[in-house]
């Protein structure tokens, strides 16, 4: 990475499964990023509990004497739904409360494999980026091609000029961990000019209150 200016990531967001997929290089490929994260000095924020990958990546960020913060609605939490967060946990009253905090207290995002929910958060961080609601990195960690079909469904999408070249750049992707961590401290945000002259307030009182479930 000589030449290159690199970000100060501090603290990563993880979105992935609560279940642990079919292929175990999965459940291998999230322990390895966990790692990567402890190595590199990076915390974890993450969903909350612990089952599947989301138990996983938690775990080993914790046993490289990293921080651990989980963000968790509180319906989870009733019965002992989703199992217990590895690390401090702070309890929201929405979804979308919940992602709201995660894009504040994260410096980047990494997508794991996942379901429905996995890819609303990825691409909600995706859209929120292309509307200059944040400058972060996301990326995807694309482990034994996963995302091979979603990425070529993005390149289609830009073909017929429903994404533009310049929103495409937004999604990172990676085979390995230590890559997709090199790329997410490289990228530089590139606003769209017209979208950039969007203003939204800084106030956490005042965000509630925006419709970020706008997609373009």
């Amino acid at each position: 990475m000589e030449g290159v200016s690199v970000r100060k990531i501090k603290k990563i967001c993880v979105f992935c499964g609560a279940n642990s997929g079919k292929d175990v290089a999965f459940v291998n490929a999230t322990f390895h990023l966990g790692e990567v994260l402890g190595k590199r000095k990076i915390d974890l924020v993450y969903g909350g509990g612990k089952l599947g990958l989301m138990g996983c990546v938690s775990t080993a960020v914790a046993q490289h004497e990293r921080k651990v913060l989980g963000i968790i609605p509180s319906a989870f939490t009733v019965n002992n739904l989703v199992g217990e967060t590895c690390g401090k946990e702070i309890k929201v009253a929405t979804m979308q409360e919940r992602l709201v905090m995660m894009m504040e207290l994260s410096d980047a995002f990494i997508a794991l494999p996942g379901g429905f929910g996995t890819l609303e958060e990825l691409f909600q961080m995706i859209s929120w980026a292309q509307l200059n609601i944040h400058n972060k990195p996301i990326g995807v960690l694309n482990i034994n091609g996963f995302f091979n079909g979603l990425l070529s469904f993005v390149d289609h999408a830009v073909k017929q000029e429903f994404i533009t070249p310049r929103a495409r750049k937004i999604l990172i992707s990676a085979t390995t961990a230590d890559e997709l961590v090199d790329k997410l401290q490289a990228f530089r945000f590139e606003s769209d000019p017209a979208l950039s002259k969007l203003k939204w307030s800084p106030s956490s009182s005042q965000k509630e209150k925006l419709d970020l479930t706008l997609r373009l």
